[in-house]
């Protein structure tokens, strides 16, 4: 992280004080004048008639805390920012709603998008030209950043006709995108056939799709494992499979201490980018949870543990929550924090153990990276005997305490209600299969903070908490995540305030998401009164994107409830965006997943007494597979019911035994009162 200037040296008009964000507060101390964004700013750009320069970031981010140092924290560069510009920085975790727009917008402009992102604004918000990183000077081909301000600048006040043209231009491209294009219902056969060009795509190597560099993407393979489980392919198995062996075993892992970076600069998985991210591991843990309950791969059940419990041990915020990252970097130099001289290995551990460890590990005294090593057990497709793991798990702990004394990478401790969301249902899943109720107790922990916390008089959600406030408007996905967390914790617990909060959830998102003319949700409220635009669109990005959970939540809700209302919102979502699969169905596997689920759903009532042996061992049947599409309800058989829409409501206990039922599509299977009936039943 880069280390902030003396306060003596802050911009006078410099307002990041006032700010929580953890991003936005290691600016508050450059000599640039930074506001937050808000009608302040806006307003002061409109009354000074200056260009905005839009600056978004976060907190986790290399070539972020790179450019700060290079150009925010250089008295020159500032003083001209300040003199012909009114400058704004966002931490686009905190407003994922303005990155889209305005990283949309610099695509349509033909430039890779990224962070940090560097837009130049109108005075009124709208885009006009931009960029991503700029050096201090020119270098790389890239122009310096002083020379891109003069010119910005220049062309904002003598040639406001090209800047115009240039807003409509944008505008116009960027309304076409966020179009409406309704298509025909997905087929499960479309599916199919979606899943053989994907595949395609996958590295047969090293796993992950395409070359580098390699982001996990664990909705893709999410999809194709679900393609496997209909098909019995061995390919989609094999691409699912071998991605996350290679991850797993990847420098793109924390060997030490848990967890995955966000992604990887090589195709080989072993130099991440070192940042780690709570959305990423969230899905991850799921998407190996899923593979496992196949599988049975002890490398798999290693790193689902490993992850959790590094969550558990330094993720976990105020009150309960879940923090949003950790930084890539510590002491100004990324990565220090996680790599390792192979002297540094051998002064810590007994000589035989050393040499055991740095054979697996691929230590050696020139290293893999800018002369260190990055552990890593690439070449290995799992794990060791038991007597080996155990003399590597006894080097893992030692290195690992002596890694503890080292300057840690910063910690962004603000809670994310979308984030959090994946985090619980990732936990309460894995609690539940796993049989590790402290996961459970955190997930249902985090979930009653967001609630308590992050929660508006309406009962709308808002996006963000850190130091005891609770700020910004909650997005779609945010109400998205969070629902599906709470009919996770449904499933697990059988509590049904958690089905309460969810559908409560949900008819907010129908009252202020809703698009009245094309269908689907915008992923802003419809009180948004900041924005230039409200996206709308179906594309995942860091974390799912809400219009795909959605299908998978209201295909849920039918399958728990029997309301056909919620058959026919997930059937009215899918239409909404079935023109977009023909198009480019790569950014749309949420969706895909969701309509997956609408179509091939199941819900097994297990009926009897909860510590009933009989009805304990049918509930181990149905999670000892991979089965994503089953949805699994539990009723005692007294006093509680099921929804009298439920086809399985008024089915009882057969001859007073333990008794499940699977029902699909509103029709219910005669009932079986044993585990290896209940197997047969459920089939592969």
């Amino acid at each position: 992280m880069a280390t902030p200037p003396n306060s003596a040296h802050r911009g006078a008009g410099n307002l990041l004080h006032r700010e929580t964000s953890p991003y936005l507060r290691q600016h508050m101390d450059n000599p640039v004048d930074w506001m937050g964004w808000g009608p302040e700013a806006l307003a002061k750009a409109k009354a000074e008639g200056k260009p905005i320069l839009l600056s978004v970031g976060y907190a986790a981010c290399h070539w972020c805390h790179v450019m700060a140092h290079e150009s925010f924290e250089n008295p020159a560069i500032a003083a001209l920012m300040n003199r012909l510009f009114v400058n704004i920085k966002v931490d686009r975790e905190e407003r994922p709603d303005l990155d889209h727009i305005y990283q949309q917008a610099l695509a349509l402009l033909g430039q890779q998008g990224g962070w940090p992102l560097t837009m130049f604004l109108t005075p009124d918000g709208h885009p006009f030209w931009g960029g991503t990183y700029f050096p201090p000077e020119r270098r790389w081909g890239r122009p310096g950043f002083p020379e891109v301000l003069q010119t910005v600048a220049q062309t904002f006040a003598e040639e406001p006709g090209k800047v115009q043209r240039n807003v409509q231009a944008l505008a116009s491209a960027m309304d076409n995108l966020a179009a409406g294009r309704p298509g025909e219902a997905v087929t499960a056969e479309t599916l199919i056939q979606v899943a053989d060009r994907l595949v395609q795509e996958v590295d047969p190597v090293w796993g992950g799709i395409g070359g580098a560099p390699k982001f996990p993407q664990p909705g893709i393979f999410e999809f194709l494992w679900r393609a496997f489980r209909h098909t019995g392919r061995p390919q989609f198995a094999a691409a699912v499979i071998q991605t996350l062996t290679r991850m797993a075993q990847g420098g793109i892992y924390d060997h030490l201490g848990g967890g995955f970076a966000r992604y990887s600069v090589d195709a080989e998985w072993l130099v991440p980018h070192f940042e780690k991210m709570l959305y990423d591991n969230a899905q991850l843990i799921d998407l190996m949870l899923t593979v496992w309950q196949e599988t049975r791969d002890p490398l798999l059940n290693a790193r689902i543990t490993e992850t959790t419990d590094w969550v558990l041990a330094e993720m976990v915020a105020e009150g309960g929550g879940f923090a949003a990252s950790l930084d890539a970097d510590s002491e100004g130099e990324e990565g220090k924090f996680y790599v390792w001289t192979e002297g540094e290995i051998r002064r810590l551990l007994p000589a035989d153990d050393a040499d055991l460890f740095c054979r697996t590990y691929g230590v050696t005294a020139e290293g893999n990276w800018e002369d260190h090593t990055i552990l890593n057990r690439m070449h290995e497709n799992g794990l060791a005997d038991a007597q080996t793991e155990a003399i590597l798990a006894r080097c893992r702990v030692l290195l690992l305490t002596a890694r503890a004394g080292r300057v840690r990478p910063g910690w962004d401790d603000k809670v994310l209600a979308d984030w959090n969301g994946l985090m619980i249902a990732a936990l309460a899943k894995a609690g539940a299969v796993l049989e590790r109720s402290d996961w459970l107790f955190a997930a249902e922990r985090a979930f009653g903070f967001v609630v308590d916390h992050m929660s508006t008089k309406d009962g709308r959600l808002l996006h963000s908490f850190r130091d005891g406030q609770a700020r910004h408007r909650g997005t779609l996905e945010d109400h998205a995540n969070m629902a599906r967390a709470a009919v996770t914790l449904y499933e697990v617990t059988g509590q049904g305030r958690y089905l309460t909060q969810a559908i409560g959830w949900l008819e907010k998102v129908e009252g202020h998401f809703h698009d009245d003319v094309d269908g689907g949700y915008f992923t802003t409220p419809d009180d948004a009164d900041d924005l230039i635009r409200r996206p709308r669109h179906a594309h995942d990005n860091a974390v799912p994107a809400g219009n795909g959970a959605l299908v998978w939540l209201f295909s849920r809700l039918w399958l728990l409830t029997g309301d056909d209302h919620w058959r026919q919102r997930a059937d009215a979502q899918i239409t909404a965006f079935a023109g977009e699969v023909g198009r480019n169905f790569f950014p749309l596997a949420g969706l895909l997943n969701g309509v997956d689920q609408r179509l091939h759903g199941q819900s097994l009532v297990l009926i009897g007494a909860a510590d009933d042996p009989a009805l304990l061992a049918m509930r181990q049947v149905a999670l000892e597979r991979s089965r994503p599409n089953l949805v699994m309800i539990h009723h005692s058989g007294e006093g509680e019911s099921l929804s009298p829409l439920h086809p399985a409501a008024g089915k009882t206990m057969v001859k007073g035994c333990a008794t499940a039922y699977l029902c699909q599509e509103q029709h219910c299977s005669a009932p079986v009162t044993g585990a290896t009936d209940l197997a047969a039943l459920l089939g592969g």
